[in-house]
């Protein structure tokens, strides 16, 4: 079979869930790994990210095309994304989603290494928020591990192959890295714990927040309280319950699990869940300018009225709190200074940051 040209016209069909799958080096094989162990109707739609020559056409849709019953086409633009179906970037191009259909985009002629896995990583948490997959193969590099930062940052899910497994670990181990992965696993072992996490988690939490039914439920979401506590010094019994409830349905969709009794075994004899179940309750994702309105907000509106006033005496403190890995703080520090800059004013200032995870701090 050969990949697909498309020729449809009509409006994007309805779907719920994109996986965005980046691959570098030694991509095809762990790509053909994957594909040849993923269901052909689990309801998702794949999108191929791999790192190709601009010079040649590319034939990795036909290649794909082998090891699935799915239809692969190459996207053009405009295209509409449907379920069970495989969509590869084209050669030289970045790409995105909007309005349920991909739109490619050149990449910019300024750019001296571009990362088209991190370029649509951000697209899809964009547009598709908790609903958003990522996936890193094998690769040099670190091109998807600021991209997964985003999936991250809305709820969505995140999924990297074992560096033992890759042909090329430049780009899981950097990932890993993160220490914001969900799950790292071969990719003949990724189908299964992606549908899992899809049916078993992911779905009920779009319709509902979950709820644990058992009778004991409440005790038992104690006891994981006291396990933080205990081995993080920390007290999340104030956290708000639905957050709460979503975070340890998801680690325990992870964990291959949907018995709360069994979850709370768990983290009682695994410190490295623990620490997971900790860094999936602080969600502890920043970005530089991340928020652009509320820095715009900050320049236009608080600089003024707090800079050049009598009383300041020429020093400024700011206190950002879970800071994460600070990138806010620095932020607002770069901003500062051109405004300071631009204003031609003197002054001392001095930005603290503060956050509960000591390993965000590190960084």
């Amino acid at each position: 079979m050969s990949a697909r040209k498309s020729t449809k016209t009509k409006e994007a069909s309805n779907f719920d869930i994109v996986v965005g799958i980046g691959a570098s080096a030694a991509g095809l094989e762990a790509l053909e790994k994957f594909f040849r162990n993923m269901p052909s109707d689990s309801g998702l739609a794949f999108v191929v990210i791999q790192h190709l020559d601009p010079k040649h056409e590319s034939i990795l849709g036909e290649l794909v095309q082998k090891f699935t019953q799915m239809n692969v086409y190459q996207i053009e633009d405009r295209m509409p994304i449907t379920r069970n179906t495989v969509y590869i970037i084209p050669p030289g191009k970045n790409l995105e989603i909007s309005k349920n259909r991909f739109k490619i985009t050149e990449i910019p002629t300024e750019l001296i290494i571009n990362m088209p896995i991190d370029y649509f990583f951000r697209s899809l948490k964009e547009n598709l928020k908790e609903k958003s997959i990522g996936i890193i193969l094998s690769g040099t590099g670190s091109d998807g591990s600021l991209g997964l930062r985003d999936i991250k940052a809305e709820g969505g899910m995140v999924m990297v192959q074992s560096p033992e497994s890759a042909g090329f670990t430049g780009m899981p181990r950097n990932a890993i890295d993160t220490g914001l992965v969900d799950i790292v696993a071969t990719p003949e072992e990724m189908p299964e714990k992606l549908v899992n996490y899809v049916s078993g988690y992911l779905k009920k939490a779009l319709e509902k927040i979950p709820e644990f039914e058992v009778p004991e439920a409440e005790k038992l979401i104690g006891k994981v309280f006291t396990i933080l506590k205990n081995r993080m010094g920390h007290d999340f019994s104030d956290f708000k319950r639905s957050t709460i409830q979503r975070r340890i349905g998801r680690r325990m969709t992870i964990n291959n699990t949907t018995d709360l009794k069994e979850y709370v075994k768990l983290i009682e004899n695994s410190p490295d869940e623990t620490d997971a179940l900790f860094k999936e309750l602080l969600i502890g994702v920043t970005g530089f300018f991340r928020d652009l309105e509320a820095f715009k907000s900050l320049e236009k509106n608080v600089f003024p009225n707090i800079i050049g006033r009598d009383n300041v005496k020429n020093r400024i403190r700011i206190w950002v709190t879970a800071c994460a890995t600070g990138e806010e703080a620095y932020s607002i520090a770069i901003l500062l200074s051109r405004y300071l800059e631009i204003a031609m004013i003197k002054a001392e200032v001095q930005i603290f940051a503060t956050d509960v995870d000591e390993s965000a701090l590190e960084t």
